[in-house]
């Protein structure tokens, strides 16, 4: 299936015709609007009654549910993509049948798919190519960690919500349980996937592991690079063909400039030999985590690295096209149906030759032919001569007897050679799971088998230095001398926190998801030592290892907080000297003048007038010395106009009066205040005559 959960142009038109607009399934989701169609369902926008939240629900297109074998495999769709609880992955709440409609409920994500990213910004830088990828690897390995392929992994499967950027990956409707078994024929099975981002043994052999998606992460890291697929044809079957016989380029012949071990990166992902690629989505994010570093820290050229990465041997794998014969131990007699393929042309392939290829475009389906199981006889037995009239009947009794006698040697002998050769020569591959690396690989070369050691990977339930997959599995027939693969665990994937401080937001991000982490909670706060937008502060510290996928909370400087000065004209500047230093300012009160007007000891001006200032900025204050005094000069015995004159000189106001008993001399007898008090300027002075 390729219906998207949230398509990213104008919604469907709602069409009279659609019956389930309107209808409530299952008591519960009301279909209120169609998002998306594919081939072989819808999905609408619906209404949760139950809980009173918008989902995405997913409704098998009508006469399919009559095939048992797609409804068992839609029904399986659900389970599968329900035991997959990730950030990154579109979470399925519930599957239903409701009077012969089968539906999944969804979670409903709102914005662009992948695509549309692509078609705006691609060819893009490899920093914003992994960053974009990153989540969606990390969903993988979550779902192969769960024994879940998706088997569809393209840029329209991934989905951007437009509310927080949040990448996750869509539509596990491809995906199967990954059993003992992965030998996935088509013995009754479907093969459906897009053609452009089909694994070389899908289209060859049908065989489907975690390999193929990587194999397809690697063909959309190469369009994220480039804005181009790898691999383009006139048809589909073209397409296909050149994905089993034609390595992917590398990115840089398109784009000049690319860091090497970027190049090396998309060659081992998409490497034609699965046995060259990494085991799982798991070990693609460490590779993928440690390539980002090197772009983080500015690296344009890595030789180890990049050597690292490099498949070890870019060959070619066994290929169906060209006759290929199956080992006798994964063929199956029944492997003649075909394998339909589903891509975005709808195009049908099981199995084709070169000569298939230049076909245009016309749908190819073709069963690979079932293995001669016949014994061939090694010689038949010639027609017995005429007999002579004259031999006795003895004779020929003896010789009947012989006969007889050869032919059960000879049956003996065809079964013996076929018992042989179809079981006895063949080895039973022992059962080494969970045992330390040293044990499993004496257990399989004490059965007689070569070990090989594939890339190792991280596990949650293995520990470290213990076998997490052997291939082929345990018991299965090969022939001694055979290699046996075996992956080791590296225990719990942890990463130290690194530490952020001071970087910007966008930096900080970058760092911890590089390193397997992600960003948590965001908390802007004021400080006066780190730079506005940069890190404050990590929670849990840096150096605390963490568990991939575990978050950090991050807190944000919002720069120096803003201190309101406000006016402190006319107040007590002591008073003021405390309010403001207590703020976290500094107050300069050194200057003073006289103000006939304002008190002592209140400010008369201030600098700066108000607004705000940062901690640690100075106010200037004027403190006021109240009114200048002046001393009363003393004018006793002198002239009442020689008087006046000399204390209006000096300030004063003037108020004559005369004594009680007044003699009319004309001479000052006394003032009030007297001579060398100190008087405020402008202040009245009582000049009494005699």
């Amino acid at each position: 299936m390729t219906d998207e959960v949230q398509p990213s142009g104008p919604t469907p038109p709602r069409g009279p015709s659609d019956p389930l607009l309107g209808r409530v399934l299952d008591g519960r989701y009301r279909i209120d609007a169609p998002l998306a169609r594919g081939g072989m369902a819808t999905v609408y926008e619906a209404l949760d009654l139950r809980l009173e939240r918008t989902v995405a629900v997913k409704v098998m297109r009508v006469g399919l549910g009559d095939d048992e074998a797609f409804a068992a495999r839609f029904v399986r769709e659900a389970r599968a993509a329900a035991r997959l609880s990730h950030p990154h992955v579109v979470a399925v709440h519930d599957q239903g049948d409701d009077d012969g409609v089968l539906f999944l409920a969804m979670e409903l994500v709102r914005g662009p798919t992948l695509r549309e990213v692509i078609r705006q910004e691609a060819p893009m830088s490899p920093t914003r190519a992994l960053a974009l990828l990153e989540p969606v690897v990390s969903a993988l390995a979550a779902a192969h960690r769960a024994g879940v392929v998706h088997r569809d992994v393209k840029p329209e499967n991934v989905l951007i919500s437009s509310t927080d950027a949040q990448v996750k990956v869509a539509d596990f409707g491809l995906a199967k349980a990954v059993g003992t078994d992965t030998q996935h024929t088509a013995t009754g099975g479907v093969l459906i996937g897009t053609v452009s981002y089909l694994a070389p043994e899908l289209v060859s052999e049908g065989r489907s592991d975690a390999r193929v998606d990587v194999y397809a992460v690697g063909v959309v890291l190469y369009e994220l690079l480039t804005g181009r697929k790898p691999h383009e044809g006139d048809s589909p079957i073209q397409v296909a063909y050149q994905h089993v016989h034609t390595d992917v380029p590398a990115p840089s012949v398109l784009v000049p400039g690319l860091p090497d071990y970027v190049d090396a990166l998309v060659a081992r992902a998409t490497a034609r030999d699965r046995s060259q690629r990494p085991a799982d989505a798991g070990v693609l994010l460490h590779h993928l985590h440690r390539v980002a570093q090197a772009l983080g820290e500015g690296v344009g050229s890595d030789e180890e690295l990049t050597r690292d990465l490099t498949p070890v041997v870019a060959g070619t794998v066994p290929l169906a096209f060209g006759g290929h014969v199956p080992d006798p131990a994964e063929h199956r007699l029944d492997d003649s149906s075909p394998q339909l393929l589903e891509p975005e042309e709808l195009t049908q392939v099981a199995a084709l030759s070169p000569a298939a290829v230049g076909a245009a475009g016309a749908p190819l389906v073709l069963a690979p032919e079932p293995l001669d199981t016949r014994v061939p006889e090694p010689f038949r037995a010639q027609p017995a001569e005429p007999r002579r009239a004259h031999r006795s009947r003895p004779r020929r009794r003896r010789r009947g007897l012989v006969l007889l006698v050869l032919a059960l040697l000879l049956a003996v002998g065809v079964a013996s050679g076929a018992w042989w050769f179809g079981w006895a020569r063949y080895a039973s591959v022992p059962a080494v799971l969970g045992q330390p690396r040293a044990d499993a690989v004496a257990t399989l070369e004490d059965a007689g088998f070569e070990v090989q050691l594939g890339d190792a990977v991280y596990s949650d339930t293995v520990d470290k230095g213990h076998v997490v997959s052997e291939d082929p599995g345990a018991g299965a027939r090969r022939l001694p001398g055979s290699t046996v693969e075996i992956v080791v665990s590296l225990g719990v994937e942890e990463y130290p926190t690194p530490d952020v401080t001071g970087r910007t937001l966008a930096r900080a991000r970058a760092a911890l998801e590089a390193t397997g982490l992600e960003v948590g909670d965001v908390t802007r706060r004021w400080s006066e030592t780190v730079a506005k937008g940069a890190v404050v502060s990590t929670d849990p510290d840096a150096g605390t290892v963490l568990r991939a996928g575990a978050r950090v909370d991050l807190v944000v400087s919002r720069g120096r907080r803003p201190i309101e000065v406000g006016s402190w004209v006319g107040r007590d500047a002591d008073v003021a000297t405390r309010r403001l230093e207590a703020r976290g300012l500094e107050v300069d009160a050194s200057a003073s003048v006289y103000d006939d007007t304002v008190p002592e000891g209140d400010v008369v001006s201030q600098s700066p007038e108000g607004g705000t200032l940062f901690r640690g900025d100075t106010v200037s204050l004027t403190v006021s010395l109240g009114p200048e005094l002046v001393e009363v000069p003393n004018v006793r015995a002198q002239g009442i106009d020689a008087a006046t004159q000399t204390l209006q000189d000096a300030g004063f106001v003037v108020e004559v009066h005369k004594v009680s008993d007044y003699l009319g001399l004309g001479f000052v007898y006394r003032t009030d205040p007297s001579g060398g008090t100190m008087l405020a300027k402008g202040s009245t002075v009582v000049v009494f005559v005699i």
